[in-house]
């Protein structure tokens, strides 16, 4: 009964969609106000009824209905309940699924919150939004059904993939999911204004907020997918510039550009048609995600495996989403006017050249991920580009990056002082110039360009707040009590840059990382890093749907215990999988971890030692940045929103509604 109730909420849902489409695009040449407050009402509607939908899809999971597809092929009674909850968005369907609640999330959101829009714009937004979510809706009911009954059904479930049973993997699909989905939101008011045709600072004040809501989420999606891939898949690293990992960093790159670029529409009335333009191409990069994990195209662990149909539907649908706007980009904006002008050395101009390089990495990213599987579906040439490729073109495109991150916030608008900047930076530079000379001359090339880089970009946001606090030009009671008085805007930026140079000072920390490969009977020890690691015992214990053998391993240095680690396989019996449980402890500026690979014949174990350098500061680091833009959004001038527009007319002579 409930998964019914789930299908025909999904069903409403889908309707509700079509009538906030179409009321939101042909209703405000209408100029009635009646019509201009249905589709905000409509996108609050379509959520009501996909999280009513949802909720019957977990519940079913929950009781472990097996007469539901879904909970059968991905759901057990044995699972523990936390994961039989996960599994609901662990598998193709359930996943689209919860795209679709994100997605109407979205909507609603703007439609509960956008008040100080106007009505036009705003019915406009949601009319795009729930064409989109009518592409989706249609996919989701015709060929990605996951009410899809079965009769009879088993008497046991198949079980959630393993490899999904942790903390951190139930938490980071949804948290990823709203950070790709949230950038519809800036997508469409893209659209919206390319239909008005007309993008000005309010426009930059309003899509701001909505897009730092979606890079936020997709921050901390990012950082808990590299968490789950460094304590769970048990390699002892953090980021394999795997496929799919690639297509969640390039909008997240873009996303990032985007932000600064909307930043130079508010405040000089510039870089209009390229706002709009990376508006798109972070959306349809987001799309192209969603088709490229679910299509087959892509071999990786987080892949979906689904049908021929399934993919071509998918293909087709975003095709038509990405085609229409470009479209529509390319008719609408030439009629976008720029008025601000700025000198090359200003804050708009390290914001340009910020974006340029942003775009760079990304088009690297985005080739280096699609060439192969084209080049073996086109030309039968199977190709192999790793992570040699990615290091040896992205890293050097982030040192331009790196430098515009520390100088761009001290530059004024307009026009700025090269000299006077650097002079402000000295101490960040000097700090730069001995850490790459120190790290060169041990022979760590690729630590010293990020150390360097991560203490510049630290040292950089430091002083951009010691500017805004006047630190020792007034009383340092006086400095400290600015902190408070700070806009929330700038307090996030500051944030959200010191946070990064943390991340960069994790990542280069762990190329310094040592390791090692044995095998151990009890007893035995091997040397490693200044530490000697014993082997003191294995032993046997049982979980709720998985057998496990736990090692436990002794850690000393100069004969005095350090700590002890517990590395553990867990063995699944109904998936017949195996899963590495890895040990880490950290003391805040190195993890020292340990897997346990498993078991030879002669009765020996194998085991995988690491000590990883500053490895805690790289999700540290994600944090901040998390925090930063969390802190944005509560600016109050992004709350209240911008002044009234008032009417003016498009060069064509038009007049905007």
């Amino acid at each position: 009964m409930i998964p019914a109730l789930g299908h025909f909420a999904l069903v409403l849902a889908f309707v509700i969609s079509i009538a906030q489409a179409v009321l939101g695009l042909f209703g405000p040449p209408l100029r009635d106000r009646r019509v201009m407050a249905a589709p905000p009402a409509l996108a609050i509607s379509q959520f009501l009824m996909l999280a009513a939908s949802f909720g019957a899809l977990v519940w079913a999971g929950v009781v472990s209905d097996y007469t539901v597809r879904n909970v059968a092929d991905y759901s057990s009674s044995l699972t523990p309940l936390f994961y039989r909850i996960a599994g609901t968005w662990g598998n193709h369907d359930g996943s689209m699924l919860l795209w679709c609640l994100i997605l109407s999330f979205c909507g609603g959101i703007v439609g509960a919150f956008g008040r100080g829009i106007p009505s036009s714009l705003r019915a406009r937004v949601c009319g795009v939004m729930g064409l989109v979510s009518t592409g989706f809706l249609l996919f989701t009911l015709t060929v990605s059904d996951p009410f899809q009954r079965i009769w009879p059904p088993p008497l046991h479930g198949a079980g959630v993939n393993p490899v999904l049973q942790s903390p951190g993997l139930v938490v980071h699909p949804p948290v990823l999911y709203v950070g790709y989905v949230g950038f519809s939101i800036a997508f469409a008011f893209a659209v919206a204004a390319l239909i008005e045709g007309r993008v000005d600072a309010a426009w930059g004040r309003w899509v701001r907020p909505w897009t730092l809501f979606a890079w936020t989420f997709l921050t901390a999606g990012i950082c808990l997918g590299s968490l789950w891939s460094y304590t769970v898949l048990g390699w002892g690293g953090f980021w394999f510039w795997d496929p799919v990992e690639n297509v969640a960093l390039l909008p997240w790159i873009t996303g990032t550009a985007l932000i600064h670029s909307a930043i130079v529409v508010e405040k000089r009335d510039s870089l209009k048609v390229w706002t709009i333009l990376l508006a798109i191409t972070t959306f349809a990069l987001s799309l192209c995600g969603t088709f490229l994990v679910r299509s087959g195209i892509l071999n990786s662990v987080h892949s979906f495996a689904v049908s021929p149909a399934q993919g071509n539907f998918l293909l087709m649908l975003i095709s038509i989403t990405i085609i229409a706007s470009l479209i529509l980009f390319v008719i609408r904006a030439p009629l976008l006017v720029t008025t601000g002008v700025f000198a090359p050395v200003s804050r708009e101009g390290a914001l340009i050249l910020n974006n340029v390089f942003l775009c760079i990495i990304a088009a690297v990213v985005f080739t280096g991920t699609l060439y192969p599987p084209f080049s073996d579906l086109l030309f039968n040439i199977q190709l192999s580009v790793g992570a040699p490729f990615f290091d040896s073109t992205v890293l050097p495109l982030t040192a331009p990056l790196i430098i515009s991150m520390a100088a761009g916030p001290l530059m004024p608008w307009k026009r700025a002082d090269a000299l006077a900047i650097l002079r402000k930076l000295w101490l960040g530079a000097v700090a730069a110039v001995i850490i790459l000379a120190v790290m060169l001359f041990r022979g760590h090339a690729i630590a010293a360009l990020g150390l360097a880089g991560a203490v510049w970009v630290i040292i950089g946001a430091l002083v951009d707040l010691a500017e805004k606090i006047r630190l020792f030009r007034v009383p340092l009671g006086q400095s400290l009590g600015r902190i408070f008085r700070l806009q929330r805007a700038q307090a996030g930026a500051i944030l959200g840059h010191l946070g990064f140079g943390i991340m960069v000072l994790g990542i280069a920390g762990m190329t310094l990382r040592v390791h090692t490969v044995t095998v151990l009977r009890p007893g035995q020890s091997v040397a490693l890093g200044g530490y000697s690691w014993t082997l003191e015992s294995i032993h046997k214990f049982a979980g709720p749907d998985y057998k496990s053998r736990q090692a436990t391993v002794l850690v000393t240095r100069d004969g005095h215990k350090v700590m002890t680690l517990r590395p553990a396989l867990h063995y699944f019996t109904a998936q017949q999988t195996q899963t590495v449980i890895a040990a880490i402890r950290t003391d805040g500026v190195r993890n020292i971890f340990a897997t346990f690979a498993g078991m030879s014949k002669s009765g020996a174990a194998e085991f995988r030692f690491n000590i990883h350098p500053l490895a805690p500061e790289l999700w540290f680091g994600g944090l901040i940045m998390a925090i930063g833009g969390t802190l944005s959004l509560f600016d109050r001038r992004l709350r209240v929103g911008a002044p009234a527009r008032r009417p003016t007319a498009l060069t064509d002579g038009s007049a905007i509604p």
